[in-house]
Order: C-alpha cells, then sequence, then structure tokens
C-alpha cells in the first residue's frame, strides 16, 4: 500500500514538474509569439485596407462604427494615425504594422525550427518587440484619453502585440539564456510572469472600462 501511494506521490510530481516546465518550452513560447504576431498582422491588414478606404471615399464610414465610443472612422481620421511623415508622404501606422509584424512571425517561424540564433540577433528582435508594444500603447493611450474613440482592430492589435512581447521576452530569457548570467530565470521558471501577464491584461481592460464606464455598451 506504501508502495503504491509513494508511486502515485511521484506521478503527481513528474506531472507538476512537467506542467510547468512546458511553459518554458521554445516549441510553447514561439507558437504563441507566432499565433499572436499572425493576429497582430492581420489587424494590421484590415487597417490599412480601412485607411485606403477612408483616402478614396473621405466622408464614408467604416463597417465598425458601432457607436459615439466605438468608431474606427474616428481614429483612421485623427492625426495619430498617421504619425511618419517625409515631407508631403505620410505613412500610415497600420503599413508600419505590416512590415513590424511580417518580421516577427517569420522570427517566431525561425524559433519554432529550435535554429541557434546570433545573440545580436535576439536582442535586436527583443528590442523591436519593445518598441512594437510601447509604440502601440501610446496610440491606445492616445486614442482612450485623446480622440475620444475606441477601434475594435486598434485594441485587438494591442493585445495581440502586447501577448507577443510577452512570449518573445520569456523565449528570450529561457530559450535564448539572454541576459547570459540567467538572473531572470528566477522570474519566469516559478511561473511568476504568468501572475504578472494576467494582470497587465486586466488593468489595461479596467483602464477602459472605468474610463468609459456604461457608455461603452451604450
Amino acid at each position: 500500500m506504501e508502495e503504491t501511494e509513494t508511486t502515485h506521490t511521484l506521478d503527481l510530481d513528474a506531472a507538476f514538474s512537467w506542467m510547468k516546465g512546458w511553459r518554458h518550452s521554445s516549441t510553447w513560447l514561439y507558437l504563441v509569439m507566432l499565433i499572436s504576431s499572425a493576429v497582430a498582422l492581420f489587424s494590421s491588414f484590415v487597417l490599412s485596407a480601412d485607411t485606403l478606404y477612408i483616402a478614396r471615399h473621405p466622408n464614408a464610414r467604416l463597417s465598425c462604427d458601432i457607436s459615439g465610443v466605438i468608431s474606427c472612422t474616428q481614429v483612421a481620421q485623427s492625426w495619430q494615425a498617421e504619425l511618419l511623415h517625409f515631407g508631403n508622404l505620410s505613412i500610415p501606422n497600420a503599413f508600419l504594422g505590416i512590415a513590424a509584424e511580417s518580421v516577427f512571425v517569420t522570427m517566431a517561424v525561425i524559433g519554432l525550427t529550435k535554429m541557434v540564433q546570433p545573440r545580436w540577433l535576439v536582442f535586436c528582435t527583443w528590442l523591436g518587440g519593445a518598441a512594437a508594444l510601447c509604440y502601440s500603447l501610446w496610440l491606445s493611450s492616445q486614442s482612450v484619453f485623446v480622440i475620444g474613440a475606441l477601434c475594435p482592430w486598434c485594441m485587438t492589435l494591442l493585445f495581440s502585440t502586447l501577448i507577443q512581447f510577452m512570449a518573445l521576452s520569456h523565449a528570450t530569457v529561457t530559450v535564448q539564456h539572454l541576459p547570459h548570467r540567467g538572473f531572470l530565470s528566477g522570474y519566469y521558471r516559478p511561473n511568476l510572469d504568468l501572475m504578472v501577464d494576467i494582470l497587465v491584461v486586466l488593468a489595461l481592460v479596467a483602464v477602459v472600462l472605468i474610463h468609459y464606464g456604461p457608455r461603452l455598451f451604450a
């Protein structure tokens, strides 16, 4: 009887160890990155199509205009939608999103092949992911607090970019072992990152709900 209980305990411990370990595997992390990057890329394509439609039909309304708060048209017609300018040429943010997310999709596929990546490439990819997230957070804050309207595709892009960066950062530390000393492993190995990630997502949702309140569902 004792031997059976001991074996059962060992099986549970092995299962628990496996459950803790699969989140740190390259396959899982780069798969999450690939899916989130693909969602972000698709959102960028949709936003690009909306941008072209607005350019051709200035007085038109987009199909995702649901209410006074949820309105893609208001966001697409704001100056924040075209932040990068070269003389008289302005580049819509959605076009930049297509270029950036195509790179992240490629890097996720490379990660899934388990190829050894140069440290400079790993670092540059992480910097690019951080820049993309900061840019998306700034645009979303402008949408919520300045423009006063929410674009469903923009919000999809924000959360997919956030999950993409979470997976990329996780893979950078636990798979690519950057930084070299590995002191961040103490943050990822006990799965503390999962709790923090969930809190960040809930905090962003709470900001939107608190700011707009009942108007969001009117």
